[in-house]
């Protein structure tokens, strides 16, 4: 049986840029991207699961609003990645990164009914959701204005994105 690696903390230093943030706030900055890299990728993956997976009367619809969530959330994971970049770090993108520090709770592989996705789905959501806005507030206290816009921008679509998967397990 192999043995699961044991997670570290990145202690990768900064390349060298011309980018004027300071080196402290950057590193500080670099951590919180890949932070949210990780949790970004695993709901991409959460998304897949479910748009794979989905099963029930509402499976054409949830496929493809899994499918579009998904594709949402890839063009975040390379603007999460970039930017780690373009303050001097490195993006830590791998599967054993993202398993290492995802915070999201791990996704039932054997889950097919629609509601049961939905559910999953949004959890997932809303988490991230959270997740992003702490990093937003963070990234304003080390000011990082660019960061922080960026974060916005996911806060936004992430939590339009949980309304529009969640609206399917609400009833009026």
């Amino acid at each position: 049986m192999a043995k699961k690696a044991v997670s570290k903390k990145s202690t990768t230093a900064l390349n060298p840029t011309k980018n004027t943030l300071k080196a402290a706030t950057r590193e500080k900055v670099v951590a919180l991207l890949n932070a949210r890299l990780a949790d970004a990728i695993d709901l991409q993956l959460q998304a897949k699961q479910a748009h794979w997976n989905v099963k029930g009367p509402n499976f054409i619809g949830l496929h493809e609003l899994f499918d579009t969530v998904a594709e949402g959330v890839g063009k975040y994971v390379d603007e999460l990645a970039e930017r780690a970049v373009a303050l001097g770090g490195i993006a830590e993108g791998t599967s054993q990164a993202v398993v290492a520090a995802s915070t999201l709770a791990p996704y039932p592989v054997n889950a097919q009914k629609w509601s049961n996705h939905v559910e999953r789905v949004s959890a997932a959501l809303a988490a991230f959701g959270k997740s992003v806005r702490e990093a937003l507030d963070k990234a304003e206290d080390l000011g990082d204005a660019g960061t922080a816009d960026l974060f916005t921008d996911i806060s936004r679509d992430v939590d339009k994105w949980t309304w529009f998967v969640e609206a399917h397990n609400q009833t009026t």
